[in-house]
C-alpha cells in the first residue's frame, strides 16, 4: 500500500492497462499481462495510480470499444498486452489504430529494437501506439519479461542504460497532450524531458 503522505505532492494518474487472450479472458489459464503491468508500474512512478483494468478477448471491435472507454474513463495512458503477432485472432494492432487521432511510430520501432536483442522473431512484434484525445495508447508484448524489457529498457552489469527503455518518453508525451505530470522512479526507468518542461520540486 502507497503511504498517502509520500504521494501528496504527486499528480494522482489513472491508467488503463487491458490484457487481450481469448483463453484467459475464459479461464483456461491465468492472466499474467494485468499482474505484470501493475507491478511495473506501482515500482516506476511516484504518482498515486489508480488502475482501470480489463480482461478481454481477441476481438477487435471489443478490444476497440474497451480502449474507447478507458480514454473516456479519464485515462491519459492506457497500456495493453497481447494480440500484436501475425497470428489470425492477433488484432490488438488494428483494434487500436482504428480509435487513434494520431499515430506515434516511435514507440512500435523502439521495443522492437529492444527485443530483437534477446529474439530474431521480435520482427514479427506489431505493436504500435496512438494518442487518442488527451490519451496516449501502447501495445506492449504479451509476456510479463518482454513487457518490462521494453518499459524499462537494457542496462549493463553496473546498472547503467544500454538501450533506452520506452517509458523515458510517457511522461513527456503525457505532458504534451495535456495529462498529468508523471513522475518516475530514477532507478527504475528515469524520464527524460527537455529542461524547460521539468517542473519544479514541490515544498
Amino acid at each position: 500500500m502507497t503511504d498517502p503522505q509520500a504521494t501528496q505532492s504527486f499528480d494522482a494518474i489513472r491508467i488503463g492497462i487491458v490484457s487481450v487472450s481469448d483463453r484467459a479472458s475464459t479461464g483456461v489459464y491465468e492472466d499474467k499481462g494485468l499482474p505484470a503491468l501493475q507491478d511495473w508500474l506501482t515500482r516506476a512512478l511516484h504518482n498515486p495510480i489508480t488502475f482501470e483494468p480489463r480482461l478481454i478477448p481477441d476481438e477487435q471491435d471489443r478490444i476497440s470499444a474497451t480502449l474507447i472507454e478507458l480514454v473516456d474513463a479519464g485515462c491519459n495512458l492506457v497500456l495493453t498486452t497481447g494480440g500484436t503477432g501475425p497470428a489470425l485472432r492477433d488484432v490488438t494492432p488494428e483494434a487500436t489504430l482504428a480509435v487513434a487521432h494520431k499515430e506515434m511510430p516511435g514507440f512500435g520501432e523502439q521495443m522492437r529494437q529492444i527485443s530483437l536483442k534477446f529474439v530474431p522473431t521480435a520482427i514479427l512484434s506489431r505493436q504500435v501506439a496512438v494518442v487518442r484525445g488527451q490519451s496516449l495508447i501502447i501495445n506492449l508484448p504479451g509476456q510479463p519479461k518482454a513487457i518490462a524489457e521494453t518499459l524499462e529498457g537494457l542496462k549493463d552489469a553496473d546498472g547503467k542504460q544500454v538501450v533506452p527503455g520506452i517509458f523515458a518518453a510517457v511522461p513527456y508525451c503525457v505532458d504534451l497532450i495535456g495529462g498529468p505530470y508523471m513522475e518516475t522512479r530514477d532507478e527504475v526507468c528515469k524520464a527524460f524531458r527537455p529542461k524547460n518542461a521539468v517542473r519544479a520540486p514541490r515544498p
